[in-house]
């Protein structure tokens, strides 16, 4: 049954929020109207959110199925159960959580594998504008009623939001929420990606490509995992000592190597090639970079690059 100590469970919460109405514009702070959650779904009093580029990538499409508005974007936060829905069990009002947009059912194959969260149930929902079970909307415009779509199964830019449990992942409450908000995009695709993808091995050698969030954290990652030498590349200078903090053990700047492809440079720092690439820039040229910087090359490739009408090729 639905839960809530502060006595607004089962009603309608009036609140702000950042309004995104048309592509590429600025968004406009709105008074909305956030609907009680339904079966399995909680509602979340955001308490610190941050913007990740797949925000700006999103407010930027102005074509395609997924240029959808007026939306609220944002997708990496921490926040506090105000209220859960019927069937919730794993979360109660009060808790700290973090809403993520990578659902996990913990019931389907892949959720239980070990090789994988690719969840089968909920695969690809959160690209919808709505919530996954049911395609429709928690938000509307407190002026008029204008239904406002979701971003990625959580919509973070407001005071309070509307995801499915599977969207939804407890954690410690002393966590410094400033930087927990990090967790449910940045840091997660950053050390999942050396620690649970990569798997990398304890002694081996890893170079990133960019040292934003993601690329720190993949550092972090490998740091974790025993990496004993982390290349950072950066254009930034001021990067390396950043990188130093989170295991980066060499750095390389490509304006600094004159003549020399970035390969050469790392291959040269790496004996003949790291053993684990990481491209966490965004752009084709580098993904170049990385796969000629690889002792053996393995290709993965995301869902977002063709998204974003990218085509592969070789």
């Amino acid at each position: 049954m639905e839960t809530n100590a502060s006595g607004t469970a089962g009603k309608p919460i009036k609140c702000r929020a950042a309004v995104c109405r048309r592509a590429g514009e600025p968004l406009v702070m709105e008074e909305i109207q956030v609907e009680p959650p339904k079966a399995w779904e909680v509602r979340i009093k955001i308490v610190c959110t941050s913007i990740c580029h797949t925000d700006v990538t999103f407010w930027k499409m102005d074509s395609g199925p997924f240029a959808v508005f007026p939306r609220i974007l944002g997708h990496e936060a921490v926040g506090v159960v105000e209220s859960v829905g019927e069937e919730v069990e794993e979360v109660k009002a009060g808790d700290t959580v973090l809403p993520v947009f990578w659902s996990n059912c913990e019931k389907c194959r892949h959720c239980e594998s070990s090789r994988g969260n690719n969840c089968s149930v909920f695969a690809n929902r959160p690209l919808g504008p709505g919530m996954p079970r049911d395609g429709t909307t928690r938000f509307s415009a407190a002026e008029d009623g204008e239904a406002i779509h979701h971003f990625l199964g959580v919509s973070s830019f407001c005071e309070y939001t509307v995801v499915d449990v599977v969207h939804v992942v407890k954690i410690s409450s002393p966590i410094p929420v400033d930087r927990a908000c990090l967790l449910s995009c940045g840091v997660s695709t950053g050390v999942g990606g050396a620690w649970k993808v990569a798997d990398i091995e304890q002694g081996s050698s890893v170079v990133i490509f960019g040292l934003g969030v993601v690329g720190l954290a993949v550092a972090e990652g490998a740091r974790l995992r025993g990496a004993s030498k982390i290349v950072g590349v950066d254009l930034n200078p001021d990067k390396f000592e950043i990188g130093k903090k989170f295991g980066v053990t060499n750095f390389v700047n490509p304006e600094a190597c004159g003549e020399r492809p970035v390969s050469e440079v790392i291959k040269e720092i790496t004996d003949g090639g790291a053993d684990y690439s990481f491209e966490c820039v965004g752009l084709a040229s580098v993904m170049v970079d990385a796969f000629n910087s690889s002792r053996e090359v393995l290709l993965l490739l995301s869902f977002s690059l063709f998204l974003r009408s990218r085509n592969i090729i070789g």
